[in-house]
């Protein structure tokens, strides 16, 4: 079986290493993998890495009309026998080049966020009659992009739960995140990886480290926020953390290509999502053993159970995520209980193997 990924990502996030998580174990199943994807973005250049097949789209942008015209070349050229679609741009380019030219090939396409938009042309993309699947990242995010699917549509929502490949959580470069980012070795590291996008709420994040230091006078803590910069979000996050004189116990890290190397090398690990599908790097840190506090945005709810294997509270509620940062904190036995709680759930559930076997029953579904 043959399957064309297609993805429009310039940038890395979450989206994107999941396919580079997931590709190696679909082709341990027997799959044939080739992505199609923008030339000299950070996926080309991982599935050069990975020795996955690439095809680069003409321009420098996915969505353009010469891909339409293109992708119908592609189709009829290498004649995958399912076509999976990685973010809207590629749903958006197989819709129209579907349209212009029937590639007469289905195609399944992956939701991982719980935004959509509500215009006439994406709920039109979204219900095309050859996706055959939506595939989403949780439960939250079926029950919100039900309402953007027509009735006839909703039985086409299913669930795979995204997962971690194994082969990249070893530290092989010895990487110590102490002295990279000279934090002291006195200091309580608490760590955060999210690119800077409104969903990730990192202002939240940074009041709930102000709560901490100057209500519960916790000035033992540093946080390491990892996450690639934007020209609109990061002057904002900078300007807090000076309005509010944190700059001693915050180092803002930008993107780090080995993030994950540096998780089971914090205290906690704390997210402050606003929205959320189900992200990656939960499960990466449940991988870690690194225990986890969150808001409980979007499927963060199906990964962690409060008070059972990580504490959760209301999204913006920055008082009670440095309440629980504190109370964990405090507790090392509650700590590894977290810890060893959530490593056996990923295992149960959140391999990219477990979802590589998953998405092969969709793919082979007649």
């Amino acid at each position: 079986m043959k399957i064309l990924h297609i993805s429009g990502a310039k940038s890395w996030g979450g989206n994107e290493q999941q396919m580079i998580d997931l590709i190696p174990e679909l082709s341990k199943l027997g799959i044939k993998n080739v992505v199609f994807g923008v030339g000299n973005s950070l996926l080309h250049n991982e599935c050069e890495i990975q020795d996955i097949p690439f095809i680069q789209a003409k321009k420098n942008k996915l969505n353009k009309f010469a891909n339409y015209v293109y992708l119908k070349n592609i189709v009829r050229e290498i004649k995958p026998d399912l076509i999976h679609l990685h973010t809207s741009d590629s749903l958006t380019v197989f819709t129209i080049s579907d349209l212009l030219f029937r590639l007469k090939t289905k195609a399944v396409f992956s939701k991982k966020g719980m935004g959509s938009s509500s215009s006439f042309l994406s709920k039109f993309k979204y219900n095309y009659k050859n996706i055959d699947t939506v595939i989403c990242v949780s439960e939250a995010v079926k029950k919100s992009f039900s309402s953007t699917m027509t009735k006839k549509n909703i039985p086409k929502l299913m669930v795979v739960y995204d997962g971690i490949n194994l082969n990249r959580s070893s530290n092989e470069k010895g990487l110590n995140v102490r002295k990279q980012f000279c934090i002291n070795e006195d200091k309580i590291i608490i760590g955060n990886i999210a690119n800077h996008v409104k969903a990730k709420d990192l202002f939240t994040l940074i009041r709930a480290l102000n709560y901490l230091v100057n209500y519960l006078d916790l000035k033992n803590i540093h946080l390491l926020q990892i996450g690639e910069f934007s020209n609109k979000l990061t002057p904002e996050i900078k300007s807090l953390i000076l309005e509010l004189k944190l700059e001693g116990y915050i180092t803002l890290a930008d993107f780090q290509s080995h993030a994950l190397d540096f998780l089971d090398q914090f205290d906690l690990y704390v997210m402050s999502s606003e929205r959320e599908g189900l992200p990656l790097t939960i499960f990466e840190a449940f991988l870690k053993k690194t225990p986890v506090v969150s808001t409980n945005a979007g499927g963060i709810p199906e990964a962690i159970t409060h008070d059972f294997n990580g504490y959760l509270c209301e999204v913006r509620d920055f008082k009670n995520l440095a309440k629980n940062i504190h109370q964990l904190l405090r507790n090392k036995e509650k700590k590894q209980e977290f810890a060893n709680r959530s490593y056996e759930l990923f295992f149960e559930k959140f391999t990219a193997e477990k979802s590589a076997k998953n998405l092969l029953k969709i793919y082979q579904k007649k």
